[in-house]
């Protein structure tokens, strides 16, 4: 009896390990096909690349808290983008001033920076076959005045920003401040304000992610391409590689310590999402990043 009780469990752990088995191997077929069918629905969203203008940024310290960088310069970007999406085109920051364009380069007083802009953004819309009336929808990373130069080239378009950088932007806290220069999107009066993430056209491709700090309302964009695959646009999280190796905070930040925490929220989002970035200021990014993404 018990040589039949223990072949019975036998043959029942055998059944159970089989079944086991091919339920494994159907669930991992399953979630494979639906990979495959995630991927191939994804809308036809394209990236392209523009040119902002350079800085020089002559006080490369003013990056860092302390001693980090004395004494160094670099060369950087300011690199804008515009997303196409079947339902719309958002554009993500705007570069310098436009006033910059024709001119010598040209630094403010106090000698930190040198800035320059070789074209307009119409002209470089025209160049990709847009108009300012193509765009439906436009989002800063943040105020600051290399973000937000272009803007009042779109009136009509809806404004996407965080209801801190809204408040702050209309706020006796802004006056005075030379890293701001409100009259450039003082056209745009369409606002949608925000209160954390957006996500955009409502199907997880486009979204505006949260991450305070350098300024008030300071945003990243995160990005699901077909080919390129997850992307995030860093805004002024960083400026640099050197920035993101050693998570280093400009001293000229809004708020340092929410800044920290935003590093800390961005890197595991980016490593949760396998997600390449682009930082906006590296001009090594800026380099390497084709002018058309998808």
């Amino acid at each position: 009896m018990k040589k039949i009780l223990a072949i019975a469990i036998l043959l029942l752990s055998i059944t159970s390990c089989e079944d086991f088995k091919k339920g494994y191997e159907e669930g991992k077929k399953a979630a494979e096909e639906n990979a495959v069918i995630k991927v191939d629905t994804l809308p036809e969203i394209t990236l392209h690349k523009l040119d902002g203008g350079s800085i020089m940024a002559n006080n490369l310290n003013l990056f860092a808290q302390g001693d980090t960088y004395k004494g160094e310069s670099k060369q950087l970007a300011d690199a804008f983008f515009i997303i196409k999406h079947p339902k719309g085109n958002l554009l993500w920051d705007t570069g310098l001033p436009e006033m910059l364009v024709g001119k010598d380069p040209y630094t403010p007083e106090g000698g930190a920076f040198t800035i320059s802009r070789k074209d307009s953004i119409k002209t470089q819309l025209a160049q990709i076959g847009m108009t300012t009336s193509d765009i439906d929808m436009i989002a800063f990373s943040h105020i600051h005045f290399d973000h937000t130069g272009a803007a009042n080239n779109f009136p009509d378009a809806k404004w996407l920003v965080q209801f801190e950088e809204y408040s702050f932007a209309n706020g006796e806290e802004i006056k005075g401040n030379t890293f701001y220069d409100p009259s450039s999107f003082s056209k745009l009066t369409n606002v949608e304000k925000l209160t954390g993430d957006k996500d955009v056209f409502g199907d997880g491709t486009v979204v505006i992610k949260s991450m305070p700090g350098h300024t008030p309302g300071h945003q990243v964009l995160f990005l699901k391409l077909k080919n390129n695959g997850p992307t995030l646009l860093s805004g002024d999280i960083y400026h640099f590689e050197k920035n993101r190796e050693n998570q280093i905070v400009p001293q000229f930040n809004y708020d340092i310590p929410e800044t920290e925490k935003s590093i800390k929220d961005f890197e595991a989002f980016a490593k949760a999402n396998n997600a390449k970035v682009i930082i906006q200021h590296d001009a090594e990014d800026f380099a390497n990043t084709p002018s058309k993404l998808n």
